[in-house]
């Protein structure tokens, strides 16, 4: 889990600008095996089909510059009632592979009467991606916290500057508004009257943002995982370091239960002690593990926020750790981007995200300020007011942000919140209910998007069938047991 990240708080207002008229007839999109046409395709995968669909770069000049969105498609296996187009989140994921992921999910008995729609939104792999280079220098291991920060701060914002010089107007054009016209020429393309939507974790604020400004055109709308209502990376890293601390205390409890295994205590305060004195071992008198790992305080730490399915792996870990030493996770390795068919396929721009979140969020974009926000934050959270990894992208970021500006609609909607997850807390779906409507579904589980996995997607296959959404709790994924 990174270390820590940041984000703006200059606001600008929300610009009304005309539209490019609706296309007069959908287009005759040119539908071909992915396989045989996008580089990097899963050779096996011989049910995928793909297209593109041009869209103008910028929705207030109808005679300006365009460019292609790529479109993936399996179609329905039955009688046919429509088309649901899918989004992962991120922002900056593809989702042309959600189609065969549903497919093969317990959600896909959608693909009987649903033709699945996938696609890559602007500058994400297929979809003109903007490949840029990231800073990889690393501050010197001597200096201090802050130091080490600041270093790292600098050299994201060069590097932000660098790749935002390559196209300006490209980079200005990555917004949730815009993913959402673009959304709509797909639905326009397909010569869909209207459309199903289904997303999760950021794409539950694409979702939020089509229902907004197209709700005529929504059939029905799932929204698995819900972002805020409105968008700041400040208050993300603080309802997710807040919710993160609840997970730390949650996981101490539930360790205690099992101290006939990991003997770090038999109630939850002896084992948040007993934990959170190893953290502090760690960091005092840093060691390396038998494998060659550095072991130290941040080692600790992470285990501390480990989701649930993964507490048998995060306790043995720390036991092990206490023992003698256990090796830390390893990073994954840095996505390379490209453009068209012919791009190498990583499936997302972790430079779209960081785009994008600073074209929309307000906060703070001087250093200064963040890391007084992070100091804060870590007092507040001990555990997990470190993990905050949002903010910090956005540090010299050149143009001023635009706030989300979500509406209630008419429109069916199923939102679906997670009872214990941190990444997007359950108050966050809470919050967007109460601003644009519909019915909350609770999962009890703290698996990011996960309803597509679990048994109770059959509600999503109704829903989308039917058009009656639920409030029904599922019991979401189970927390192992350890072995004894």
């Amino acid at each position: 889990m990174p270390k820590f990240r940041l984000l703006v708080p200059v606001v600008a207002a929300v610009a009304m600008v005309p539209l490019v008229p609706a296309l007069a007839a959908a287009q005759g999109l040119d539908w071909k095996p992915c396989v045989s046409i996008a580089k990097g395709w899963d050779a096996d995968d011989q049910r995928t089909e793909c297209t593109l669909v041009t869209v103008p770069l910028d929705y207030s000049d109808s005679g300006g510059r365009t460019i292609d969105i790529a479109v993936s498609r399996i179609r329905a296996t039955g009688t046919r009632t429509g088309a649901i187009v899918f989004n992962p989140g991120g922002p900056g994921q593809s989702g042309m592979k959600m189609p065969l992921t549903m497919s093969a999910s317990k959600a896909s008995g959608l693909l009987e009467h649903h033709d699945l729609i996938g696609f890559d939104p602007r500058g994400v792999d297929y979809s003109a991606s903007l490949p840029c280079d990231e800073d990889d220098a690393q501050p010197d291991p001597s200096w201090s916290e802050k130091d080490q920060a600041r270093f790292l701060a600098d050299h994201k914002a060069a590097a932000n500057a660098a790749c935002f010089a390559k196209d300006p107007a490209l980079v200005k054009s990555f917004t949730t508004p815009n993913i959402a016209r673009d959304v709509d020429r797909i639905r326009e393309a397909l010569g869909e009257q209207k459309i199903g939507y289904y997303g999760v974790s950021w794409g539950t604020a694409l979702g939020a943002e089509y229902r907004t400004l197209f709700d005529s055109h929504v059939d029905k709308m799932l929204l698995d995982s819900v972002m805020p209502p409105e968008l700041s990376v400040t208050t993300m890293d603080d309802d997710q370091a807040a919710a993160g601390e609840n997970t730390f205390r949650e996981f101490a409890a539930w360790v205690a239960r099992y101290d006939s295994v990991y003997h770090f205590g038999g109630i939850e305060p002896q084992v948040e002690k007993a934990l959170l004195d190893l953290r502090a071992e760690l960091a005092a008198h840093p060691r390396t593990g038998a494998d060659g790992s550095p072991l130290n305080g941040e080692t600790v730490n992470q285990f501390f926020a480990y989701p649930r399915r993964q507490w048998v792996e995060a306790a043995g870990r720390l036991a092990a750790i206490r023992d003698g030493g256990a090796p830390a996770g390893q990073p994954a390795a840095a996505s390379k981007t490209g453009f068209g068919w012919d791009t190498e396929r990583t499936g997302g721009n972790f430079f779209q995200q960081n785009a994008l979140l600073c074209n929309e969020s307000p906060s703070p974009r001087d250093f200064d300020t963040v890391w007084q926000h992070r100091v804060d934050r870590i007092k507040a959270n001990p555990v997990a007011g470190s993990f905050g990894s949002y903010e910090q992208m956005c540090v010299g970021w050149p143009v001023p942000a635009t706030q989300w500006q979500f509406s209630a609609g008419k429109s069916p909607l199923q939102l679906v919140g997670h009872a214990f997850e941190p990444v997007t807390p359950i108050g966050w779906a809470l919050a967007m209910q109460r601003r644009i409507g519909g019915s909350l579904m609770t999962v009890e589980d703290d698996a990011h998007g996960s309803l597509s996995s679990l048994p109770c997607a059959a509600a999503a296959v109704t829903f989308f069938d039917t058009g009656q959404p639920t409030t029904q709790s599922c019991p979401g994924e189970p927390i192992p047991a350890p072995k004894a």
